[in-house]
């Protein structure tokens, strides 16, 4: 059951923070959590639409508040709602018994859910904000489980809840002892292991090299058996066998195509490449169910023949690229076997279509992890045994930096940078899109001094300031995944010490009123390096969506701020901002639009 002793401090810190973007006018969708939800009392509007007079007590929002709530009790963290504002953030409040309300949850869940209930004035609105830690045995409500999944409530068994919980609590499936011994280890998989090892120099802790040892003592040194010799469930998989097919890997050329290859099928052929590596007999065998280092290799093997080689020119000469970068292929196709869940039968999905190659693998996210935060959250592996073995023998990064890197080797390249989903099941996805390289992201990077190819701080602000044409540290924060100040720091330090042409890359928006944040954009000798990609921008509507843009969540703009943001004079700003202000987007400071100090307010949405 839940304790009831409310919301965490994360989760009170989530709560205040979507109560004041709310404060600030943004509507609901565009602000709630896999934690916080923002609803509107049910049975308070007649069949017209109209608002009906509040009431102390309300079954037909008791009954669909407890299914929510009960959702948020079985959600790792717990979670709150947020009682009494519309989709649209209409404030409709509600006069709802904080008491009676819990107490009628209480009863509806069989005594099982304790929810914390507490009023709260917004503009001049009664709210109530319902909160409940994460419940200690699953609660059910009409014979249903759900939980979280990112902002919906879904249906999950007893199993994958029971799951989470064991993780969350520090047990470690992989660590534990399986039905094999070292007897079972295939050869064939200890090979693989030892290529892999002496292609990227591995070496163990003590010195001597793991790729030299026996077989036995590898695996021994790996942590993938006991005292009793019984190999751990992450050596049985690496070594013995996969209960199920593991990995299921699909080749298209185009979307919607028949697949040109695959890896996953009992007796379909390994590709010709890894057959010549490890030899013909090998390739006749099956993959799905074989030791998963035997799988990975082979469709590691398989995406790298299937990766398109782009030729990029380079003055006289031209430079051969991968479409997607080798080493990210490599980590997404790793944090799908990691992190994925072993208990479920369903395979790690890999399809590679045309550039694009997306990893579906079963299990939503762990350990706090999820797409918000994943570049900068301490690593949490699911299987920690599983995961520092594969990072022992070079197939994953052990300082927890993987995604780190796929990240950057994707930018730097001019792509966009992984896409990290939950999806129903739970899956974990993430997508990479490649293709050509972008001649003017190569051209920029080349071009910086000192080299920041591998700074990946610096990539994300740079794609952010492309893509929206300004940042501040409010506004660049979530793409960093960073707090704050911190973003501050960070800007600081690529302002004063990375440059172009010997000038720096980012500057401030010229004319911001003392007193108030810095924002930034690209300076203009960074903007002259990404033509192409700021054409946009070049345009009256471009120009426009900019200033609106930084008008509305900087909550003001003048035409000195206007006209550096958009490139043009600030007599031409202010005739731009005042035809906005005639379209009905923002509205003067002053009626008469003149006079020292006056700019522009953004128009409530």
């Amino acid at each position: 059951m839940s304790t009831g002793f409310g919301a965490s401090v994360a989760l009170d810190d989530q709560i205040q923070l979507v109560l004041d973007l709310l404060a600030q006018g943004r509507p609901p969708a565009e602000i709630e959590t896999a934690h916080v939800d923002v609803k509107e009392e049910p049975g308070r509007r007649d069949r017209r639409g109209k608002s009906l007079p509040a009431s102390r007590e309300n079954e037909e929002a008791a009954g669909y508040l407890t299914g929510e709530m009960a959702c948020m009790a079985n959600t790792p963290g717990g979670g709150a709602i947020i009682l009494g504002v519309s989709d649209d953030g209409v404030r409709i409040g509600t006069g709802l018994d904080p008491e009676w309300l819990g107490h009628r949850i209480f009863e509806l869940t069989q005594r099982k859910l304790t929810v914390s209930a507490r009023p709260l004035m917004l503009d001049g609105c009664r709210l109530l904000v319902l909160s409940t830690p994460e419940a200690w045995e699953p609660i059910p409500y009409r014979g249903r489980y759900r939980w979280r999944l990112n902002d919906n409530c879904v249906d999950v068994d007893f199993t994958s809840w029971n799951d989470r919980r064991l993780l969350r609590g520090g047990f470690d499936w992989s660590a534990q002892p399986s039905s094999h011994s070292l007897a079972d280890v295939k050869q064939t998989a200890v090979d693989i292991a030892r290529r892999y090892m002496r292609e990227n120099g591995n070496g163990s802790g003590d010195g001597g090299h793991l790729a030299m040892a026996t077989s036995q003592d590898m695996i021994r040194r790996l942590n993938l058996v006991d005292a009793d010799g019984r190999l751990t469930n992450a050596g049985s998989l690496l070594f013995v066998g996969t209960p199920e097919i593991g990995i299921d890997y699909v080749r298209r050329e185009v979307p919607g195509g028949d697949s040109t290859h695959r890896v996953s099928r009992a007796g379909r052929p390994w590709s010709s490449a890894f057959s010549e590596a490890f030899g013909p007999s090998f390739s006749r065998e099956e993959v799905g169910r074989r030791p998963l280092l035997e799988q990975f290799a082979a469709v590691e093997q398989a995406m790298d023949v299937a990766n398109a080689v782009v030729h990029v020119p380079d003055g006289f000469a031209a430079h051969q690229i991968d479409s997607i970068p080798l080493r990210a292929m490599r980590e997404a196709l790793v944090n799908g076997i990691v992190h994925r869940d072993w208990n479920s039968p369903q395979p790690t999905t890999v399809e590679h279509v045309g550039s694009v190659l997306t990893v579906t693998s079963p299990g939503g996210f762990v350990g706090g992890v999820a797409p918000s935060n994943i570049i900068t959250h301490p690593a949490a592996p699911r299987y920690r045994s599983l995961a520092e073995a594969m990072a022992a023998m070079r197939l994953g990064e052990r300082e927890g930096i993987g995604v780190d890197r796929m990240t950057a080797d994707m930018l730097s390249l001019g792509h966009p940078p992984p896409v990290f989903s939950e999806v129903d099941g739970p899956y974990v996805r993430v997508a990479l899109i490649g293709g050509k390289p972008d001649q003017e992201w190569l051209h920029f990077i080349g071009g910086l001094e000192p080299s920041s190819r591998g700074d990946l701080d610096l990539l994300l602000l740079v794609n952010c300031l492309i893509d929206r044409g300004w940042a501040d540290a409010n506004l660049a924060a979530p793409v960093l995944q960073r707090p704050v100040q911190e973003t501050l720091s960070m800007i600081e330090r690529v302002a004063d010490r990375v440059h172009i042409d010997g000038r720096p890359i980012i500057e401030n928006v010229h004319g911001i009123p003392e007193g108030h944040p810095p924002a930034l954009r690209l300076s203009d000798g960074a903007r002259r390096q990404f033509v192409r990609k700021l054409e946009r921008f070049a345009t009256r509507a471009g120009r426009e969506s900019v200033m609106l843009d930084y008008a509305r969540a900087r909550g003001r703009i003048s035409s000195t701020e206007a006209g550096d943001l958009a490139g043009v004079t600030a007599s031409h700003a202010a005739q731009m901002l005042a035809a906005l202000a005639d379209a009905g987007h923002l509205v003067g400071s002053r009626p008469n639009r003149r006079g020292r100090g006056f700019h522009y307010l953004p128009v409530p949405t």
